[in-house]
């Protein structure tokens, strides 16, 4: 059964008249960053109050919404809606995404990330794969605690969706296991979730539920079978409508294929049929060539983009970061990991957007108890100047309106704080250089696509 077929989003791209791509063969850098920026939704003219219907059609545009834990200004999954529509009531995104029938699951998409209910399906192979990897060897964890895993399965079956902590039994009480230091039945709900044999049936707090896959899942949703070809190809198809305009390791990273022969076959399959159309960018380049590049059809080309938002690094603007770097000159690393005396932009750093242009980071830290938005580090990109400051500061205002926070103060680290400073008139100051690198808690360094951030 081939996947339904895309339909495009209502309502205009831009203020300004948008150009078909599908008319031009090479594409200046800055038109790249255009494109691909319309595509993710910043062409649009923020909502007054945003509701559900933007948040589903911001959802839409991105396709998938990744899932990270580190809350130190807010949760990654809610970031990329409040980048482009502004505040907005995080409860709206809560009952869509947790819901006892949501419209959204979680599943190993880019990695662990809501995706539509109805798609759930369309990752069967990836749940063969990795029943295959994890769950035929004979010596594997799966095989060695098959006991386990089929009494975690009963329970669920008798007492439907549970929180890990609802369900007792001896193991609990025996030494952790390897298996990134999960107790025994947290690893068999894992490894039934990547099978597809359960899903997340919402959270409480940031803990998930687990249920039965037909306890969640549309049964006619869980009963479509979709070929492994014809998923590969609608997935590669959807990440050039979400890039707008790609290379071939862009499209497999947005849902991180690893089989190259197979995406290179659903990017010809998907040229020959129209859909895809080969471009040249000023500047791609791979190893000493220019690299070949695809536009969707339906992309289209805003003679400007008017905008000014900040990123969560596991935004889709940013999350690869080869591509980042090809599109905006930004090469950007996460340092939550790296040792705080070798951090050179702060803990937790949120890159920049203003216009069509990546032009700076900022680390922020959200003092719920004090009711402060600690602008912790601020750094410009090499060649941009204090001029977008103001629109920053905008934005920085926006983000602690959104977040119930009464007041910022702003650090005197980074050679951006004193114009973010001067932009914030009544902002406090503050020395974060040292508190900017203590620890925090997160997941553990190293740890799988498969667990949650």
């Amino acid at each position: 059964m081939r996947p339904r077929a895309h339909r495009p989003l209502p309502g205009p791209l831009s203020a300004v008249a948008a150009t078909l791509t599908r008319v031009k063969s090479s594409l200046s850098a800055a038109e790249a960053r255009r494109i691909a920026l319309a595509a993710q939704g910043f062409g649009r003219p923020r909502p007054v109050a945003p509701g559900t219907r933007q948040l589903n059609l911001a959802l839409a545009r991105m396709a998938t919404l990744q899932i990270d834990s580190v809350n130190v200004f807010a949760r990654s999954h809610y970031m990329p809606l409040f980048s482009r529509l502004g505040p907005y009531d995080t409860t709206a995104l809560d009952r869509l995404l947790f819901a006892r029938r949501p419209a959204y699951v979680e599943y190993l998409a880019h990695v662990a990330a809501f995706i539509p209910a109805a798609d759930w399906s369309l990752f069967a192979f990836r749940m063969d794969d990795m029943r295959a990897k994890y769950g035929a060897a004979g010596d594997g964890w799966y095989a060695r605690n098959r006991s386990i895993v089929d009494w975690v399965r009963s329970e669920l079956a008798d007492r439907g969706p549970l929180r890990p902590a609802q369900i007792e039994h001896d193991a609990k009480k025996a030494a952790r296991g390897p298996w990134w230091d999960w107790d025994v039945v947290k690893q068999a709900l894992e490894h039934l979730w990547m099978f597809g044999d359960v899903a997340i049936a919402g959270r409480r707090g940031f803990e998930r539920r687990y249920g039965l896959a037909e306890h969640v899942i549309a049964p006619e949703v869980l009963q479509t079978r979709i070929d492994r070809g014809d998923a590969v190809r609608e997935l590669v198809r959807r990440a050039s409508v979400a890039y707008g305009v790609a290379t071939a390791s862009d499209l497999a990273d947005y849902w991180r294929l690893r089989d190259r022969p197979a995406v290179m076959t659903a990017v010809a399959e998907l040229t020959d049929a129209g859909e895809l159309q080969p471009v040249r960018v000023e500047g791609w380049m791979q190893a000493g060539r220019p690299a070949a590049a695809w536009v969707h059809r339906d992309a289209a080309l805003p003679r400007r983009i008017d905008a000014a938002a900040l990123l969560t690094p596991f935004d889709p603007v940013v999350w690869f970061r080869d591509r980042a770097e090809r599109l905006f000159d930004f090469s950007y690393r996460i340092e939550i990991y790296t040792p705080p005396p070798k951090r050179r932009f702060g803990y937790y750093s949120l890159p920049v957007l203003v216009d069509d242009e990546l032009v700076g980071r900022v680390d922020l830290k959200a003092d719920r108890a004090a009711g402060t938005l600690l602008v912790q580090s601020a750094w410009w990109e090499q060649g941009k100047t204090g001029d977008a400051a103001g629109r920053v500061a905008d934005e920085l205002r926006a983000a602690a309106r959104w977040q119930g926070l009464e007041s910022i103060s702003v650090s005197r680290w980074g050679d951006a704080v004193d114009d973010l400073a001067a932009a914030l008139p009544g902002a406090a100051r503050h020395d974060a250089r040292a508190a900017a690198q203590a620890p925090v808690a997160v997941t553990a360094a190293g740890a799988p696509a498969t667990v949650e951030g």
